[in-house]
């Protein structure tokens, strides 16, 4: 750690909402710096903003841009929390004077998600019957669909992960479907949720995201430097572009305005240099006028310049080695056949303690059984797993049945009566070590609120008279050598804004806002 002794703490205080997707988000992050400084406590400190209290008007109705931000900020300006983590795409792109996004971890899967009422299972957007009821909050969802998929009607739906779902499965739900981020339902382990993922050619998305952003005090080297090490530089590049596009248009919650990036590396390129493509679009509230372009330039990125994938924070993939072994046993409760094993994980077939990847079919075909409950699995978190990724994860509950081919995502050992948990296991995950006695929790968990209510001491801003930080639409750079990049990233969003507004994007936005106010 390269900050001053002086300036160790013991203690980090991690702001958070309430809500479980959150709590989840909050935990995850926590849970890779609790690998990289283990000497470190974590606390998490909830509370709820604007955007969980107001629940009866729709968020363009509301008008106020950090919805889900502004409460949380407030406590890390008084050092009620030391940083916060967020859903990117709450994040405005602006941020308040003395705040920073300190990491941006790497970006988990960006694209927007179909999840159907069980009436509609097996149709997609293109396929459900005309007049069929869609929600989404989102505007750019709204104006997407209103425009590519004429046949469907769109309501909007608030709430929670959990709250819209259950909207959804009411029995006398009006919805057939709702659209959410794919993101955000793998995270709460809801894949099988998923009946449709919709491509970019589909639905444009939202401004960052797929990627969690960590906020703190742009003065606080110490957190700022426990912070650095989860950068995902790749990421950092496609969302800075965005954000920068974004506040280009000077739009948010109240237009609809949505991306797409791809970062490739260029083939036989010998200097390590990828090319950066963005799509980026603005739409009138009907969907009928539809302002788009896209832009794209080359980046280099130098030796110097830190790893994307960071070893003691990257996510472990499933892979054959000496510590991936598993035992090939004739009975157990939890049987797959080897064809199965094939179809379910995608063509990655476990055999004789290895695993290798079939071309197209097993080698050679095996009858034997395998017992997936002999891996030596923690507990599966965002796809934060020693052996499995979320979507290899298979079903080992006899009242989980997936629907089609899609497995379920729950780990062997988060039900204890049906599995013996060992103690690697626990090691491994710092999840599971949550699951034991409730005096033995490694993270605390604080109601901010309720604190606050007790603490009648003076609050002070711990930002006030701090001097000027270099920020690239809210984010920190921790290393020189990349500069250049973060600037030509800012300014390849700015060009391609500027290709929108020369099309009279800014019109088009104005007459949206205009037609929420009028409706407010």
């Amino acid at each position: 750690m390269s900050t001053k002794e002086s300036d160790y703490r013991e203690v980090i205080k991690v702001g958070s909402r309430k809500s479980e997707l959150a709590l989840i988000q909050t935990r995850h992050v926590i849970s890779l710096l609790q690998k990289l400084y283990p000497n470190v406590k974590f606390e998490i400190h909830t509370m709820t903003t604007m955007g969980d209290r107001v629940l009866g008007i729709s968020l363009p109705k509301i008008g106020e841009k950090s919805l889900f931000t502004k409460d949380l900020e407030d406590a890390l300006e008084h050092g009620g929390v030391d940083f916060v983590v967020h859903s990117l795409k709450d994040l405005p792109t602006q941020l308040p004077t003395g705040m920073a996004v300190g990491a941006i971890l790497e970006r988990d899967d960006a694209r927007d998600a179909l999840v159907l009422n069980n009436k509609f299972i097996g149709s997609k957007l293109s396929t459900l019957p005309k007049g069929s009821l869609i929600g989404t909050s989102s505007l750019r969802r709204a104006a997407q669909l209103s425009r590519y998929y004429s046949h469907l009607n769109i309501c909007d739906i608030r709430g929670n992960l959990n709250t819209r779902l259950a909207k959804l499965d009411a029995p006398a739900s009006k919805f057939a479907g709702i659209i959410l981020a794919h993101a955000g339902l793998v995270r709460m382990g809801w894949l099988k949720r998923v009946d449709q993922v919709l491509e970019p050619s589909d639905l444009l998305y939202a401004v960052g995201q797929g990627a969690l952003a960590v906020e703190c005090r742009a003065n606080d080297t110490f957190v700022l430097d426990l912070l650095s090490k989860l950068c995902d530089i790749k990421t950092q590049c496609r969302i800075l572009v965005e954000r920068s596009f974004l506040k280009t248009l000077g739009g948010g919650c109240s237009a609809p305005v949505a991306v797409n990036t791809v970062l490739n590396e260029i083939p036989n390129s010998l200097n390590g240099e990828y090319s950066l493509d963005v799509d980026g679009a603005v739409w009138s509230l009907n969907g009928d006028t539809e302002i788009k372009n896209n832009i794209s330039c080359n980046l280099i990125f130098e030796a110097e310049s830190p790893k994307s994938d960071p070893g003691p924070v990257k996510r472990q993939k499933l892979s054959a080695g000496e510590d991936v072994s598993a035992e090939v046993i004739d009975e157990s409760p939890y049987k797959l056949d080897m064809e199965d094993l094939v179809t379910i994980h995608g063509k990655m077939c476990p055999k004789d303690g290895a695993v290798k990847k079939c071309p197209g079919e097993c080698e050679s075909k095996c009858d034997r059984k395998f017992d997936l409950s002999k891996f030596k699995i923690g507990q599966d978190f965002m796809g934060q797993c020693p052996i499995l990724n979320t979507e290899q994860k298979v079903s080992f509950s006899a009242d989980c049945e997936p629907k089609e081919d899609v497995p379920c995502t729950a780990c062997p050992f988060t039900e204890k009566e049906k599995h013996e948990i060992p103690d690697e296991a626990y090691e491994k995950c710092p999840f599971l070590k949550q699951q034991r006695e409730k005096d033995d929790k490694p993270v605390e968990m604080i109601d901010y609120e309720e604190k606050a209510k007790q603490d009648t001491s003076e609050k002070k801003s711990l930002i006030a008279g701090m001097k000027e930080v270099t920020l690239y639409c809210g984010l920190f750079c921790h290393t020189e050598s990349l500069r250049h990049i973060f600037e030509k990233c800012e300014n390849l969003g700015i060009e391609l804004a500027q290709k929108l507004i020369d099309n009279n994007a800014l019109e088009v936005m104005k007459v949206a806002q205009d037609e929420i106010h009028a409706k407010a």
